[in-house]
Formats: C-alpha cells, sequence, structure tokens
C-alpha cells in the first residue's frame, strides 16, 4: 500500500449542487508566543443533499473547519462559501441559514424541554403561528413528547443531545452542521440520533456535515474527509478508502492463549501496521497483499490461524494516519512500571454483593452483585441513566450503598472507605484535572492528594513524566492540551500512587482513534502486571478488549459474561455473527420490552 492510494480530494460533477465550498483555506490562532496553523490551503466542496463525514485525530481541525463554515470565524486566506454565500462577507446569512450544533451544545438545565424550546424558537425568531407543527414535528423526529415538562437537566446524556438537535433545527436548516455530536452517546441514543439524521436528508433534503470520532459511524456516510495536522489527507466515499486495503486483512485466533498477549505480539511483528482486538481474536492490518506466516508472526502458537476478512474504513483510517506520524514505536510501547505485584488471577478484589443505591423512593441501582479478579480488566457498561456512574462512585467510596456488601481491595466499603480509597486509581470522564495549572503543578497536586512527599513525590513525578511522554509538555498549562494530552496526563494522576485497582470512567470519551490505541496499550501492560482495572464506555470495540462484561439497564445488570459469551445472546437467523453493538441493542431492548409487558 502506497501513500499514492490516497488521493486528495477528488473530482466533482459540475452539475452536483454544491452546499459548501473551500477554496485555499488557512486559519492559524497565537497561543503565547506560539503560531498555530489549524488549517492549511484546504480546498475541497461538500455536496448538497448528502451526509459528509469529517474525520481526524485530535488537533486535526475539524472544529476549526466547522466555525469557519458556520460563519464565526474568519480565515487568514482563502474563501469560503456557504449555500451560494460568502461566510465572511454574509456571516449573518449564513447562520440563518444554516443549524450548528457544537460539541458543547447550550441548553438550559434549569428549563424544561418544552422551554428550551420555546426559547430557541425566540432566538431563531420563528413566527408563532409556525410553532405548534414544528414542535410536534420535532417531538416526534426525537420522541422527546412524553418529556416535554421535564427539567433538560434530568434528561439522560442520549435525550439531552436530541433535544440539542432538536433546538437546532427549530427553523428548518438547509445544511446542518454538527460537531461530534453522538460523543459520550450510548449505542442505543447513538442509532437514534443516526435515524433523526437520515429521515431529515430524505423528508427535509437537508445537507449534512458531521465530525465524529466514531470510525464505525463514517461508514453511515456518503462522503468522508479527513483532515490531520490541519491539511486534507482525502476526500472520497469511506468504501473508496477501504478499498485500498483489501487483501491486507485478516482475523487471528489464538486458542488457549490471552488475547493481549496476542495482540501485543502481532503489534510488534514485521510488516504489522494495526493488531486490535475483536472479541476473541485479534483483528490484523498488514503493509503488503502477501499472506503472512502465522508461524512466524506468533512463533511457537502452534494452533494459530489466520483468516483474511474484508478491509474496513478504519483499517485505512489507521494505515493514512499511521503513514503520517512520525511517533516512533519505542515511545508508543513505553511500558508503564509499577512496583511488583504477586499475581493471583483467581484472587477477588472487588465484591460487589447485592448492592442498592437509592434517592428517595427511586433506585439508581438495584440488586447488583458481580466479582472482579485481580489483573482482570472488567467492563461495565449501560444505556446512559443506566446506573454505571452510582455503582462506580459507590466502589470509589463515594457514595454509601443503601442496601448490600461492598468489598474493594478486601476493605468493607462501609467501615473503610478511607483505607480502600489509598489504594484505588481513578479517572473520571472529564478527566478531573485543574485546567489553569500546568502539567507538573497537576501531577504535584495529585500526588499530595495521595500523600507522597518529598524525595518520593519528585521520583514519581519524574517516571510518570516520561512514561506518558510528557515531559516537553511539563510546564504547558493542561487547559491548552489536545485532548489525547489532557487524557495521559489524568491517567498519570491517577497512577502516581501505584495502585492496585484502576477505576476508569469513560476515559476515551472523544478520543482520537490512535490516541485510544496507546492508551489500551498502557492498560494492557497494567493488567499484565496484576493491576485490576473496571473501566465504562461507549465504544463498544473496546468492550471487547475486556475479559468479561456487566450490562446494566435501569439500574439492574442485564448480562455478566465474556464478551463471546454476551454477543452470543444476540445471535439469530437474521444475524449469525453479531457484534458488541448488536448485543447490547438486543438486551437492551428486550429488556425494554419485558418491562413494558410488566407495566
Amino acid at each position: 500500500m502506497s501513500d499514492d492510494s490516497y488521493k486528495l480530494g477528488r473530482e466533482h460533477d459540475p452539475g452536483e449542487k454544491i452546499a459548501l465550498g473551500f477554496r485555499k483555506v488557512s486559519k492559524s490562532f497565537t497561543v503565547g508566543k506560539h503560531k498555530i496553523m489549524a488549517l492549511e490551503a484546504i480546498d475541497l466542496r461538500v455536496l448538497a443533499g448528502v451526509i459528509t463525514g469529517l474525520i481526524g485525530p485530535d488537533g486535526a481541525g475539524k472544529t476549526t473547519f466547522m466555525r469557519l463554515a458556520a460563519g464565526l470565524l474568519v480565515p487568514d486566506e482563502g474563501r469560503i462559501t456557504v449555500l451560494g454565500l460568502d461566510a465572511t462577507r454574509d456571516s449573518l446569512a449564513v447562520q440563518a441559514s444554516i443549524g450548528y450544533m457544537p460539541q458543547r451544545f447550550g441548553l438550559y438545565e434549569d428549563l424544561s424541554v418544552q422551554e428550551n424550546l420555546d426559547l430557541y424558537a425566540d432566538l431563531q425568531g420563528v413566527p408563532k403561528s409556525q410553532r405548534p407543527l414544528r414542535y410536534q414535528e420535532l417531538m416526534r423526529m426525537t420522541g422527546l413528547a412524553p418529556f416535554a415538562s421535564r427539567l433538560a437537566g434530568r434528561l439522560s446524556g442520549g435525550m439531552k443531545q436530541k433535544l440539542g438537535l432538536a433546538c437546532t433545527l427549530m427553523h428548518p436548516p438547509t445544511l446542518l452542521l454538527l460537531d461530534e455530536p453522538t460523543v459520550g452517546v450510548d449505542p442505543v441514543s447513538r442509532r437514534e440520533l443516526w435515524n433523526i439524521i437520515y429521515r431529515l436528508v430524505r423528508e427535509e433534503r437537508t445537507s449534512v456535515l458531521l465530525s465524529t470520532a466514531y470510525l464505525d459511524e463514517a461508514e453511515r456516510c456518503q462522503e468522508v474527509i479527513i483532515l490531520h495536522e490541519g491539511r486534507l489527507l482525502g476526500q472520497r466515499p469511506p468504501e473508496a478508502f477501504s478499498e485500498t486495503l483489501q487483501g491486507h486483512t485478516y482475523t487471528v485466533a489464538a486458542p488457549g492463549l490471552n488475547k493481549r498477549n496476542v495482540q501485543k505480539v502481532l503489534t510488534k511483528g514485521e510488516g504489522v501496521i494495526d493488531a486490535v482486538i475483536q472479541g476473541g481474536k485479534v483483528r490484523l492490518v498488514m503493509k503488503s497483499e502477501k499472506r503472512p506466516r502465522i508461524g512466524e508472526l506468533l512463533p511457537g502458537a502452534d494452533d494459530a490461524s489466520l483468516k483474511p476478512v474484508p478491509a474496513r474504513f478504519e483499517d485505512s483510517f489507521i494505515a493514512l494516519l499511521k503513514s503520517k506520524t512520525k511517533e516512533s514505536d519505542a515511545k508508543a510501547s513505553g511500558k508503564v512500571t509499577l512496583q511488583d505485584l504477586q499475581v493471583d488471577r483467581e484472587q477477588r478484589v472487588i465484591e460487589v454483593r447485592d448492592v442498592a443505591r437509592r434517592f428517595g423512593d427511586f433506585y439508581a441501582v438495584k440488586d447488583a452483585s458481580f466479582d472482579v479478579r485481580q489483573g482482570e480488566v472488567f467492563g461495565l457498561l449501560g444505556a446512559n441513566g443506566a446506573g454505571k456512574s452510582t455503582t462506580f462512585r459507590m466502589l470509589c467510596g463515594l457514595l454509601p450503598p443503601s442496601e448490600g456488601k461492598l468489598l474493594v481491595a478486601s476493605l468493607d466499603l462501609r467501615r473503610a472507605a478511607a483505607a480502600a480509597r489509598a489504594r484505588i486509581g481513578y479517572m473520571s470522564q472529564r478527566f478531573s484535572l485543574y485546567g489553569n495549572l500546568s502539567v507538573r503543578q497537576n501531577l504535584n497536586f495529585f500526588s499530595s492528594v495521595y500523600g507522597l512527599s518529598g524525595e518520593r513525590r519528585a521520583e514519581r513525578i519524574s517516571v510518570v513524566l516520561e512514561q506518558f511522554d510528557l515531559t516537553s509538555q511539563a510546564d504547558a498549562t493542561s487547559g491548552d492540551l489536545p485532548l489525547g494530552f489532557k487524557q495521559r496526563l489524568a491517567m498519570a494522576c491517577a497512577l502516581m500512587h501505584e495502585p492496585g485497582i484502576l477505576f476508569l470512567d469513560e476515559p476515551t470519551s472523544g478520543v482520537d482513534p490512535l490516541a485510544r490505541r496507546e492508551f489500551w496499550h498502557r492498560i494492557n501492560e497494567l493488567a499484565e502486571q496484576g493491576v485490576t482495572v473496571l473501566v465504562t464506555t461507549h465504544f463498544m470495540e473496546e468492550a471487547e478488549y475486556c475479559d468479561r462484561l456487566a450490562i446494566m439497564s435501569a439500574g439492574r445488570i442485564l448480562a455478566l459474561g465474556t464478551p463471546e459469551d454476551i454477543k452470543k445472546q444476540a445471535m439469530s437467523a437474521e444475524t449469525p455473527e453479531p457484534s458488541m453493538e448488536d448485543a447490547f441493542i438486543h438486551l437492551i431492548q428486550a429488556d425494554e420490552q419485558s418491562s413494558g409487558s410488566r407495566d
């Protein structure tokens, strides 16, 4: 595979209608004494009436691109046309014609769903005579009608996103710009959001430009734009990107061997572009079309087998980024070293027995029971509002259970919560970093929280700066770091005191695929050393990395077992090889139907 296979842009038919055009557009920002080129000489056109995906790693320039397209920023060079209007000269007219939903859409959480819709109808100048019909259409489209009087702050994450989209669509736009609308949203809500987008394109002829961190979503788009470090790497239909890697992709099965160890060996193999866990197997992407010898890739694995599989967009995206990334393999594979642990894979380090948590008469968690063993990676999955975060907070000793028994590191959290907290590391969904402090100052602060001082503190700070490749950023303000670096820093902070148990609450939400791979490499290294990891995630492919999973809904555990065990529950004639997303949605929808019949 060569870089030439990725053509920059593509030739458009002169008869095609263009919704958005960038002509040699550049945009830079000055941060401190440094000039950062966010976009450089971008030359492309977005077709009308289709869904176009905007893809790229952290710092690629996606949000800058969106804000320029919305007329909220002025380019340094070049020209932007939106629906035939000049985005710089006619910015107000552009903003009146489009819908723009940024990553942090401004809902008013103390207002109800209906009151938020009323407010945005006022802001967008929708005549009162037209509002009842538009409200009815939006409520039907989003399924929010039963919740019209509920406060926005009490909606689940998925429902908030749907309300944000409804507010954006109050005045039907010709062009809709969506900046990562599905980050932090569970698979069921994500699928519902996509159904809304499809309906807009089909019924209202809306043109959609959507940025996303989920590469499976890129395959839902008719065209994909890939940005990297402010430059355009390619613009084509997703299947055209995938086509360049046909004949390069396989799955490797190695019965009896730990899948994380198999992935680690394959990653370092000659000619390997990517190796990622997929169920009980490892998906392999090779540089050459020549079929590799499994005995050379996995020496001594006599039962290992290699099976060709079709290439997917994610394979081509990772291959393309790795061809452009100067980061050395040595840096990406740096080992996270903790104190030596005697690993007993059968030892239970977390025990949850009949645990419930009430808030008044409402049960956020009910009758939860499971164990987590030493060195195990245990995944906790569920729809928004399923009770995952409440369970996490109880396990961290931050919230007492109303009923049941919780043991962490052999300590009863009812009696020794402080002692248990000293044995764990916790990385929250939003990283809990102090944005106005430098990287080093954050590490200093968290060291003191965990009781480190003097030479021990200085030693640990020096070690983690090197291990997480943060030395060059040590004096940078953490709030100014790209998301991938914030993630590294948050994990470094959680590991300052070398805990034996690590809690990760949606640690890769919004982080690009390369940063996610690096992150999971570190998790696998920790698990090898005996660190127990409990993780929540909305990325279903990440659920495949776990040894075992619990899937929650409405505070209860619906399924408990290995990823393969759980996927078998969704197996049918129509879906003989279900994905983890298929299994998740099957379990959630079956539970909702069962609950409806009980009601």
